[in-house]
C-alpha cells in the first residue's frame, strides 16, 4: 500500500524531509508503519512507540493523525490503514 507521510518539527529533521510518499508491503496498522520508521531513521528510534500495559502504544504527548484524525480516538497503534491514507506525525510540543 502507498501512504503519504508528513513529519513536523524535530521529526522532520530526523527524517530529512517534510513529506514522503512511499509503499509499505507488510504494514497494516499505524503501529506497523511507526515501527518501520523507528527502525529506518536513527533520529526516530525509541521516539514513537513504547510498550504499554495492553501491548504496543504510541508515546504520550505525540500526535499521530490518520487523514487528519487523531488515532488516539480510533484504535491507537492498531488503527488500520488503506492505500492512499495520510499519516501526520507531530512530536511533543513544549512552550510556556
Amino acid at each position: 500500500m502507498e501512504l503519504e507521510l508528513r513529519f513536523f518539527a524535530t521529526f522532520r529533521e530526523a527524517v530529512g524531509e517534510k513529506t514522503q510518499t512511499r509503499g509499505f508491503d507488510d504494514a497494516e496498522t499505524v503501529g506497523d508503519v511507526l515501527a518501520v520508521l523507528e527502525a529506518e531513521y536513527a533520529g526516530l528510534e525509541g521516539q514513537l512507540l513504547e510498550d504499554g500495559p495492553e501491548g504496543l502504544a504510541i508515546k504520550p504527548q505525540l500526535s499521530v493523525l490518520k487523514n487528519g484524525r487523531d488515532v488516539v480516538h480510533m484504535a491507537g497503534p492498531e488503527t488500520g490503514l488503506e492505500d492512499g491514507d495520510t499519516l501526520s506525525v507531530f512530536p511533543p510540543v513544549a512552550g510556556g
